[in-house]
């Protein structure tokens, strides 16, 4: 993921399942806070499930072992997740709160909030549906479906795996990426412009594990 180091713009990032979305737009004054505004799924969420009656929860342990606070957040990580970095990257003090978060009040706005809520989707009944570049937006990074066949719900599913990936789903993320690449490629001619970049975390994944020291590890 490439993250543009031109003070002339803003940056949003944007979750729709599968979907990873960086937005960057309009004018800001190099002094003042970046604006950093989250919606997705799991993925991105900070804790907005933390405040809603659901089963998709993140607030106990192992969730946060890892975290600064050795706490579970309400993030589907054992620590820092997607939009914490993205905050760090880009000079603000601290990562958008939860939208449903009662601290998120007074200056706390002007940072930002994370709308992202785990378990949305793509669908009409399950997620948002308003395409992005109509409202304004200048760059949009769209991440592949990544390494479905070694997610941690499917090792253990798969208790015969001996914690080996599974080879079916890992082939189903490989056949969708360079579909996801073709279409988003299809949608910036129709656009004429390059506002969707696709990004290939299912590959990125491969090589932080097969090359960890290239990635300081």
């Amino acid at each position: 993921m490439e993250i543009s180091a031109r003070r002339s713009e803003s940056m949003v990032i944007a979750n729709v399942s599968m979907f990873l979305a960086l937005v960057v737009s309009g004018p800001i004054v190099a002094e003042a806070a970046r604006a950093f505004f989250v919606f997705g799924d799991s993925l991105v969420d900070s804790g907005n499930n933390n405040y809603l009656v659901t089963t998709a929860r993140a607030d106990s342990p192992p969730y946060g072992i890892d975290f600064p606070s050795r706490r579970p957040t309400g993030r589907f990580s054992n620590g820092l997740n997607i939009p914490d970095l993205i905050s760090e990257a880009i000079g603000n003090e601290a990562s958008p709160l939860p939208y449903l978060s009662p601290e998120l009040r007074g200056r706390r706005l002007l940072n930002g909030a994370n709308f992202a809520s785990a378990g949305i989707g793509i669908l009409n009944d399950t997620g948002f549906q308003f395409r992005l570049h109509s409202l304004g937006v200048g760059r949009v990074l769209v991440t592949g479906a990544g390494p479905l066949g070694c997610a941690p719900a499917e090792l253990a599913r798969s208790s015969s795996s001996s914690g080996r990936c599974s080879t079916e789903l890992q082939r189903a993320a490989s056949l969708y990426d360079p579909q996801l690449t073709r279409m988003i490629n299809e949608l910036n001619r129709k656009i004429g412009k390059t506002v969707f970049i696709a990004a290939n975390t299912n590959q990125m994944q491969i090589d932080f594990l097969t090359t960890p020291r290239r990635f300081g590890n």
